[in-house]
């Protein structure tokens, strides 16, 4: 009973931080490299949550690289590169960040 209950909880671990361990496993192509080590955000037009990180590089100076993956054929591959599913996707430091998350970003760039 009690190794039921280990496993359970061990699949339940690797479930929740399997991006995490997958990029452990298996780290993202440093595109950076491509931009002089910068920031690169990937984004759309549209974005709300793109502004929101635009705004977040732009407040704190940090230079950044920006693909509109919806007119960059570059971009949109890089983008599927990373694993990208929504947007915006960051890549910072070989760390790839999916979707606004100040905390994360801000714990990148400092």
């Amino acid at each position: 009973m009690f190794r039921k209950f280990l496993l359970i909880v061990a699949a339940g671990a690797i479930f929740q931080y399997w991006g995490d361990i997958k990029q452990f496993i298996n780290p993202p192509p440093d595109f950076s490299q491509d931009h002089d080590g910068k920031v690169i955000l990937y984004a759309t037009a549209w974005c709300g949550y793109c502004a929101k990180a635009r705004k977040l590089l732009d407040d704190h100076n940090i230079d950044y690289y920006e693909y509109d993956i919806e007119k960059s054929v570059e971009g949109h591959e890089q983008y599927k590169a990373l694993g990208g599913r929504g947007v915006p996707v960051l890549l910072i430091k070989g760390q790839v960040i999916k979707g606004y998350s100040r905390e994360k970003m801000l714990a990148l760039i400092q």
